[in-house]
């Protein structure tokens, strides 16, 4: 059986005017097109999980937003118009910029069906970061230490990387200089840059 959070009445009564028939209307076909749904607050908006998130929504100074968790598995548009607000129904003003109340019980029951059968959304493949560009006080204190060289060298590009945004990131000359023999030593030691935490 499902449950409703009195927190989220608070949030609906404190919500602006226009926004409470709104919350109310998304609350209410929530529960109808799944009567196990519980309710709860994430990140300060009522949520409404079945085994996981489901979806939620959010009321906000001029309009309101619903989203569902595996949204792009559910609905086909993300961000609803030109993508102007969370969720997938942009900026949500009155109940009519939602759509029909029988389509909405349907975005709801493929959502629990999507947690039952844990289902998760496919994950955009992130092309990989380039290696590193060696500044040239680095590439000659490697020319200069062949163990430290070894060293970088035998390391991945995300290693790599760690030792050069390092030094680069430097503010001050100083600094950057005992850095670049800091890192020099560690090198030529096997170390990564962040071997005190290993």
């Amino acid at each position: 059986m499902g449950t409703r959070d009195p927190r989220v009445d608070a949030y609906i009564s404190k919500a602006p005017e226009f926004a409470r028939p709104i919350l109310e209307h998304i609350r209410a076909i929530v529960h109808a097109a799944d009567p196990e749904t519980v309710e709860t607050l994430k990140w300060g908006h009522p949520t409404f999980t079945h085994g996981g998130i489901v979806c939620g929504m959010a009321a906000f100074k001029a309009h309101c937003a619903f989203h569902f968790w595996q949204g792009s598995l559910i609905v086909d548009r993300q961000g609803g118009p030109a993508g102007q607000a969370m969720g997938q129904f942009g900026r949500v003003t009155r109940i009519a910029d939602l759509p029909p109340k029988s389509v909405l019980k349907g975005y709801v029951k493929k959502a629990v069906q999507l947690r039952e059968e844990g289902v998760k959304p496919p994950r955009p493949r992130r092309a990989p970061r380039p290696a590193p560009v060696v500044p040239d006080d680095l590439a000659a204190g490697l020319r200069r230490n062949r163990a430290a060289r070894d060293t970088f060298e035998s390391f991945s590009p995300s290693q790599q990387r760690e030792y050069v945004e390092w030094i680069t990131e430097a503010k001050r000359e100083d600094t950057r200089k005992s850095r670049l023999a800091t890192a020099i030593e560690w090198l030529a030691e096997g170390r990564q840059r962040n071997w005190k935490y290993q």
